[in-house]
Order: C-alpha cells, then structure tokens, then sequence
C-alpha cells in the first residue's frame, strides 16, 4: 500500500487512509493503536506540546500517534513489504585537530550532547496485534545488538540513543463497513525466522547510512578520549625521565611526535589492538586467557608500536618507560600500559635531544 508522506517545516506526518495498526513507544499514545497518521513533529518531548503540534499538522482531522522531536532529519530505505523510516538527531561534529588527526566534539559538551537514531518501521501486510508486538521486539533487539557491535568510543555511546524513538506499523483488515474487532479479525500469518533475519539487515544496513548521513566517525583520538587520556598526558609522561629544565624545552616536539604517530595507520592499528585486547580480557569474554605473571601480550604490542615508529631505539626506551611507569602510564591498566609506554618510547626516541 503506498504511503502519504507529508512534510512541512514542523513535522512530517506519515498517512495511511485505510489506518495502521501501529505499537510505538511515542510521546503521545504509546501502545497499540488504530491510527490514520504517524506524526513527528518539532517540540519539546512532552505530551501536551507534542500532542498541540500534532493536532495543528492534521488540522484535528483523523487519528493520530505523535512523538516530539529536536530534529526531522530522515531518510527512507524500502525493501519489497518492508520500508524503514530513519530519523537523526545529532549533536556531534567532527573537527580537525591537526592537518591528519580528526576528533568528534560537540558545542553541548557530551554531558549534554545527544545522537538519537530513531525508527519508524511499516511492513505491508496484515499483521496480529500481538505479532505486531512481536516485531516491535525484533526491531528494539536489532538496534542494540548493531550499535552494540559497533564498539564506539565510550563517551559516544553514553550519549547514543538516550531519546531515540521507534514505531512498527501495519496494516488493518478490511471490514466492508463493518466495525473492527482486532482480536478476532483475520490476520496474515508471518514466518519470524524469515522476518527476523530480514529485519536485522534493514535495521543494520539503516543505522550505518545515518551515521554516514551525519558525518559521525570514530577516530584514534576518539578512542584515547574513551580512555581518559589526553595528549598532554601522554606529553607529561614521556618527558617524565628528564630533569624539568630539559623536559620543559621538548614539549612542543614531544607533542608534534606523539601526532605524527597517532597519524600513522601501523599505530593506529596496533593501539586499537592493545585498547580492544584490553576490554575483551578485563570484561572475561575470553576464557582462556587470564592476567597474570606470565601474560606478555601487552609488551608485545607495546614493543612493536615502539619498533614502528623508532625502530631499535624504540624498543630499547620501551623498556625504560615500562618499568618506570611514569605519569598517567601508572594508573592504566596492563596491555593499554604497555601500549602507551610504546607509544611514548617511541616518540621520545624521534626527538632530537
């Protein structure tokens, strides 16, 4: 059945004249619902603002369901029966930090910050109140388990998806004038294996394109955020070892070497490596390895991030920073200790002292 889609600068309002059977989790009449238009409109995420707007874009004319938006940001991806609606809110921006370097910030700060990718999803068929449910289920599983996978930078996903949205529509049967009784109609029946598999790919394929849609990356210097860490720590601790006079003379190129590296892909893919190592083994996902005296991968990886950026002074440094743990080194945790003391061993070995 095909779809009125109505825009205006306030909201958009997806109309259907034969009404939906619709189950979302919207501002204004969560729950099932018989409804002739899906509203999303500009204001503030209340049930008396929302519930205004809505009644403004319909011109009280044909029930509704309305969810309060910051944003009508959206795309459409239709597949056969199945379309998927996305909608984007995003506070985040992606700035240069040097000619090589990027790093998402935001003017909110991410204390307050938002990224809500939203869906309302219409499968053209018949479908039971409570297989609607069902779907319902699938989509909201979908969502997490693809952002879940993503693996974004910590202080990104606190603020993913905290006022994110989603609606399921269908349609209703027909009743040749008859009154409805939607518990006793006659529904189509619905395969969830074939359905389940179809919505985890449109649900994946949709969060991929708004990220692409909003420009929103991850970067390394995302991740080192992530972690707590700065690029004046990481400055701080590899001038540690010298004498503060000295030290104070090479912090400019100490930080400009610790740059240039972190733009170097070698790098960027070993430290990723030490930085998801250590989240995987700290949080017991693996269970065949433990930490303990014998456990040597963090040096290993330290060393070669030491190696490619300075070769066998690296490595040699390397073994002074990791022993000496100097600075922010001291309180992270092993592997990403180990990283970062590579990391720093081999920028210091580039510095012309």
């Amino acid at each position: 059945m095909k779809l009125n889609i109505i825009e205006k600068d306030y909201g958009i309002c997806i109309n259907n004249p034969h009404h939906f059977l619709a189950f979302s989790d919207f501002t204004v009449s969560d729950g099932i619902d018989i409804v002739e238009n899906v509203n999303i409109v500009i204001a503030k995420d209340e049930f008396k603002p929302t519930a205004k707007k809505a009644e403004t874009f319909n011109k009280s004319e044909g029930s509704y369901i309305a969810q309060g938006t910051d944003s009508l940001d959206y795309f459409t991806n239709t597949y056969d029966d199945l379309s998927i609606f996305t909608f984007m809110a995003n506070d985040i921006v992606i700035e240069d930090f040097t000619d090589k370097l990027q790093v998402a910030n935001s003017l909110k700060g991410f204390g307050d910050a938002r990224v809500n990718i939203s869906h309302v999803i219409y499968i053209d068929r018949t479908i039971s109140p409570k297989d609607l449910l069902k779907v319902f289920k699938l989509v909201s599983s979908a969502k997490a388990r693809t952002l879940a996978n993503m693996q974004l930078p910590v202080h990104i996903q606190y603020i993913l998806n905290t006022n994110d949205f989603l609606a399921v529509l269908c349609n209703i049967p027909q009743t040749d004038g008859e009154s409805l009784d939607i518990n006793n109609a006659s529904y189509d029946g619905i395969d969830f294996e074939e359905l389940k598999i179809r919505i985890n790919d449109a649900v994946e394929i949709s969060i991929e394109d708004a990220f692409s849609h909003i420009k929103l990356t991850s970067g390394i210097l995302d991740y080192l955020v992530s972690e707590g860490i700065l690029i004046g720590d990481l400055v701080e601790a590899g001038l540690d070892l010298f004498e503060e006079e000295t030290a104070e003379t090479l912090k400019d190129k100490m930080e400009a070497q610790i740059l240039e590296a972190l733009a170097d892909p070698n790098v960027i893919a070993l430290m990723d490596s030490a930085m998801r190592a250590e989240q995987d083994i700290s949080s017991n996902r693996i269970r065949e390895v433990e930490l303990g005296n014998d456990f040597n991968a963090g040096n290993v990886l330290g060393l070669a991030i030491a190696n490619q950026i300075a070769g066998t002074e690296g490595i040699f440094n390397f073994n002074r920073y990791i022993e000496a743990k100097p600075g922010i080194i001291w309180g992270l945790p092993p592997i990403l200790d180990s990283a970062f003391a590579g990391l720093i061993a081999g920028c210091i070995s580039k510095i012309k002292i």
